[in-house]
């Protein structure tokens, strides 16, 4: 399995940075000492494709682009993938759960969703994992888990993002084993919660306040309607 792998047919990916945006613009669903849990009830946005553009005939003009010319325009993606999947590398500065932006256009192939109700985002900031081989073992655990749990989840938009490091002085090595067993712990615990329907509560932020360091969470309780108490994800 690549890092940009999923485990299960359940679980779609979240490619569009908008998506990103809509989903951390929502309260902390869920917290653990190293990520935190935010849902969308919803689907993701729609894809566009891009305005066709005339062609330049031998006299400097505009050739008017006819359907069948138009029919086999290429079209490319301009966006990056590195939020939700990790097949690639940002060529710009850190991936940071506070610094997604939305772009003025997106433009993308329209994918087919089939019967997919449920779809992944990951963050995972360099300023928490520098070593990429340490962000590629957070990015596993978190498909592992979250595909484990996907027949159980909510439908909808979820992402997990990394809140804060893991302690060095207890886990030196970029990647051990200790390390991974750590962190698919703490996540099965989230993803359980998840699935039972709790949510923390969280004190509002205030202004200027760093969004990765909210308020305390008090007490979980279960969301009306949510799936039975004592449910647990395989994996």
């Amino acid at each position: 399995m690549t890092a940009g792998d999923l485990d299960s047919p359940l679980l779609g990916r979240i490619v569009r940075p908008a998506d990103y945006v809509r989903v951390l613009a929502t309260p902390m669903r869920l917290r653990s000492p190293h990520f935190a849990v935010h849902h969308l009830d919803g689907r993701p946005l729609p894809l566009r494709r891009p305005p066709a553009s005339p062609e330049t005939g031998s006299d400097g003009g505009a050739v008017p682009v006819s359907s069948d010319n138009a029919s086999h325009a290429p079209v490319t993606a301009s966006l990056s993938t590195e939020l939700s999947t990790g097949r690639s590398e940002m060529t710009g500065g850190d991936v940071d759960d506070s610094q997604v932006q939305c772009p003025q256009m997106l433009v993308e192939t329209p994918m087919r969703s089939g019967g997919v109700e449920r779809w992944l985002g990951l963050v995972v900031p360099k300023r928490h994992a520098r070593r990429a081989v340490t962000r590629t073992l957070v990015k596993r655990q978190i498909r592992h888990i979250a595909a484990a749990c996907a027949p159980q989840l909510e439908p909808g938009l979820w992402v997990v993002r990394q809140r804060n490091p893991f302690d060095v002085k207890q886990f030196p090595s970029a990647a051990s084993d200790a390390l991974k067993k750590a962190a698919r712990a703490e996540l099965r615990a989230l993803f359980e919660r998840a699935v039972r329907g709790e949510r923390d509560r969280v004190k509002p932020r205030q202004p200027g306040a760093d969004p990765a360091r909210p308020g305390k969470a008090g007490k979980a309780k279960a969301a009306p309607g949510g799936p039975a108490q004592g449910s647990s994800c395989a994996g």
